[in-house]
């Protein structure tokens, strides 16, 4: 009779193999470089569109920062398209909208990216700018899901998604443009866990 194989969370992690600053190539002449692979910036030279930065802090049940989470993000480009297939041509060859932030000691994450276009939801109908957002952290069977809208869009009243979920509920998903700053920078704290859990999604 074969046993069971014991269940696992998805997290802590080794942060230098899944939220690297770069990878170390070796070639025939026996040198070395160190040369980017996924990370919080996904600002390439030829990106278009606005500039901004997003910041935030992962809290746990008990309202204490998680300082061994990693956040995975994916949007559109400032146009609305994926750089995938079924994106279309992507105006951005080189932005591909996929980041992967570690929580600091503090339990902060970080991204530098460009502010998404709008993309077609449900029916054809378009959807608010906004990103996905992915949480792995301890003491999770399987990692979470999650939208980050912008409280400065005007389009958020009318998105399909965003209007799925309870009025009450909603304001987990918004992330608060901070003043002053330049780039421009959003605030979006996650909560995994208590009264003001942020609202994930089953995919």
């Amino acid at each position: 009779m074969s046993e069971i194989t014991p269940s696992q969370t998805v997290g802590p992690f080794f942060a230098y193999g899944l939220t690297p600053k770069g990878r170390c190539d070796w070639d025939p002449n026996g040198s070395y470089s160190w040369k980017n692979t996924v990370e919080s910036n996904l600002v390439t030279p030829d990106a278009s569109g606005t500039r901004i930065r997003i910041e935030g802090i992962v809290y746990d049940g008990d309202n204490l920062p998680i300082n061994d989470c990693m956040i995975e993000i994916w949007q559109a480009d400032s146009q609305g398209r994926y750089a995938s297939p079924r994106g279309g041509a992507a105006s951005n060859t080189q932005f591909k909208g996929f980041g992967r932030s570690a929580t600091d000691k503090a339990g902060v994450f970080a991204f530098d990216t460009i502010k998404p276009g709008q993309v077609a939801g449900p029916g054809g109908k378009p959807q608010a700018p906004h990103i996905v957002v992915c949480v792995f952290s301890r003491g999770m069977i399987r990692q979470v899901y999650t939208r980050l809208y912008f409280d400065d869009e005007a389009a958020n009243a009318n998105d399909p998604i965003l209007n799925m979920v309870p009025a009450d509920r909603r304001k987990t998903l918004i992330a608060h443009k901070q003043a002053g700053t330049d780039p421009a920078l959003y605030r979006f704290d996650i909560r995994v866990q208590g009264g003001d859990e942020t609202v994930f999604f089953d995919i």
